[in-house]
């Protein structure tokens, strides 16, 4: 309760811009000292001094399937391996963002059709597509829909249709689950930047961060995050212990959604906004 009480109090003094769209991108497996400085991330080195960096960022477990699922409902269900098959009966954001009327999407790069449930297809990975865990996603059929190919969110921006959540997933080599961090740099050069300066994007935030890093850092590795787009202070840093939970708390504070799982007792991300 205290800690509640307290996380209120600084929301008070510093709030979270009601953004009007927020985007989340999730690479793979790096902790942020292989990032920052590395020669072969020269757009994520850009998109630092462009927009603000997180260097408190910590994942919260290892392997992948828990950190995605933390980051979409607080919790890790005491899942603790990267199942295909395992169902979750818990919340997420696609149950406190229906419920106060915003949408959703996942554009998960490799998908083959929207609402596919295999556990993988190429170079596509379920154990990166969260919302496919959750029951209350997987039992309406309308919601099973949001989880689309990647293609669609070019398609979306173009035509103003951005979701106000939207969650991406590059594929397992452009995440640099499998490829280099080149790769991933050149794949994040070409699909998100042009998206920072769309009209689309008017009010809204885009955030780049990891699943996971290699070490036990915070429980899943110190790993590079990012907050871009319009409402943030350009070459601001924020050196503010944070990470999944900490993210899914801006979120949900930024639109007075009910919190979810250990996001509860997390501080939002501030001292970075316009």
């Amino acid at each position: 309760m205290m800690v509640a009480a307290f996380a209120a109090a600084v929301a008070l003094v510093a709030p979270v811009p009601s953004f009007r769209h927020v985007v989340v991108v999730v690479f793979e497996n790096h902790e942020r000292s292989e990032i920052v400085g590395n020669r072969s991330a020269p757009t994520f080195a850009a998109l630092a001094r462009r927009g603000a960096t997180l260097t408190g960022y910590d994942a919260v477990s290892h392997p992948s399937l828990p950190n995605y699922l933390a980051l979409v409902s607080g919790s890790t269900h005491g899942i603790s391996d990267d199942c295909t098959s395992c169902i979750v009966n818990g919340p997420s954001l696609a149950d406190t963002l229906a419920a106060t009327g915003r949408t959703w999407k996942t554009y998960a790069e490799g998908l083959p059709r929207a609402g596919f449930t295999g556990a993988s297809a190429g170079d596509y990975a379920k154990k990166h597509d969260p919302f496919l865990y959750f029951r209350n996603v997987l039992a309406r059929p309308a919601w099973l829909g949001r989880v689309v190919p990647f293609g669609r969110l070019a398609r979306d921006v173009a035509a103003r249709r951005l979701p106000d959540f939207a969650l991406v997933v590059p594929n397992l080599c452009n995440d640099m689950h499998d490829c280099s961090v080149a790769t991933g740099d050149m794949w994040l050069r070409r699909n998100i930047v042009p998206l920072l300066s769309a009209p689309a994007l008017a009010g809204g935030v885009v955030f780049v961060v990891f699943d996971e890093g290699q070490s036990d850092a915070g429980g899943g590795g110190n790993v590079e995050a990012l907050a871009l787009g319009p409402t943030v202070i350009p070459g601001a840093v924020s050196h503010q212990p944070t990470g999944h939970y900490g993210l899914l708390r801006t979120i949900e504070q930024a639109w007075r959604l009910p919190l979810l799982g250990h996001s509860a007792h997390e501080l939002p991300i501030t001292g970075i906004w316009r």
